[in-house]
């Protein structure tokens, strides 16, 4: 299914946001290796929340989870990714997509684009790394910078991503350096200078290569259920455009009509718990939070009311007397959540 749709603005109120640690600007490091989001205490007239991926791939560590608990906060967010993250000839190593920064720039959220400049050597594998820490003195420049930006973070966004190709340099020197102290073979180093040299090219080639990957990546996902999903609708692929006339691509778990209604479903699911985890559930939100956004819903030229719905499974039947306190007070600010947020709730 292919669903065309408009977003103008963001407007979504998060309350299951965590409460974030406060830290002085001279604690930034000591900040980034304790929490994944937190309040960046600046001087007496600014404070910012920032959240940081350990990897540019969104599959991994929760990065969603991290962006949603600092939405809260009504100051600038900002959210630190690296442009590359190598493991070592023995890891994964995944590079920064387009899409990510199109989705921080829907969310009003400002990117620093970075790179890791340290890393200790794993103990269980000999050509892998782990502990990776980025350059400091590089994010507290750009976090100064966003500072003084007077324009939004779509903005910031467009313009911080022309600087992907130098950015990507220092990254690979940084390996180089990392893979001789340490003694660990990296991934080639000539497949990386293919990507990075794409990535000179600017913005639209970016743009470019990064779409062509991320539909790719789009069109695999809508064929495979993953079997921690416990879905029964039609996968559905979802071309939303901003106000700019940007085109961003996403997938919706399940898609389903009913009369004049599209029932847009983000699905998680738990096989031992009695309800998804928190940070699953926090990551779903963060669909939710465009879902609720969309307008001019369309279907082959037909329009459609588009209602956004959060699933939520376990592998067993669902029981409300199996949940801890603590899952039923999740429940019911999640509720609350989505009353406010005009979002549905179907558990089981």
């Amino acid at each position: 299914m292919d669903i065309l749709a408009k977003i103008k603005g963001i407007k979504y109120n998060p309350l299951l946001c965590r409460e974030l640690e406060l830290f002085n600007f001279k604690d930034l490091e000591k900040a980034l290796a304790s929490c994944a989001s937190f309040i960046l205490n600046i001087n007496k007239e600014n404070k910012v929340a920032i959240s940081w991926w350990v990897s540019a791939k969104r599959t991994r560590s929760y990065p969603y989870t991290r962006v949603y608990d600092t939405l809260g906060f009504s100051g600038k967010k900002i959210t630190i990714i690296p442009v590359v993250k190598d493991e070592g000839k023995e890891g994964d190593r995944d590079f920064l997509q387009w899409d990510t920064v199109s989705l921080m720039s829907l969310l009003g959220v400002y990117v620093i684009i970075a790179y890791y400049s340290d890393a200790k050597r794993s103990t269980r594998y000999r050509h892998k790394i782990t502990n990776q820490r980025f350059g400091i003195d590089y994010i507290r420049e750009q976090i100064k910078n966003i500072l003084s930006y007077q324009s939004d973070a779509l903005h910031w966004n467009l313009a911080h991503v022309d600087k992907v190709g130098q950015i990507g340099e220092k990254a690979l020197k940084a390996y180089a350096k990392i893979s001789k102290k340490l003694k660990v073979e990296m991934h080639s180093r000539q497949t990386a200078e293919k990507r990075i040299t794409e990535l000179l090219k600017g913005k639209d080639e970016f743009m470019k290569l990064s779409r062509m990957l991320a539909e790719k990546a789009q069109r695999r996902e809508r064929l495979t259920i993953q079997p921690k999903e416990n879905l029964s609708g039609t996968k559905a692929i979802i071309t939303i455009q901003n106000y700019l006339g940007g085109y961003y691509y996403f997938t919706s778990d399940e898609a389903e009509i009913k009369r004049n209604n599209i029932f847009l479903i983000e699905g998680k699911h738990s096989k031992n718990n009695s309800l998804p985890s928190l940070e699953d559930i926090k990551d779903g939100l963060l669909k939710m939070i465009l879902f609720t956004n969309l307008e001019d819903v369309k279907i082959d030229s037909k329009n459609y009311n588009s209602v956004a719905v959060l699933k939520l499974t376990v592998e067993n039947h669902f029981s409300e007397k199996n949940l801890s306190a603590s899952q039923k007070e999740i429940l019911r600010i999640l509720q609350k959540e989505a009353t406010r947020n005009n979002f549905k709730i179907v558990i089981n």
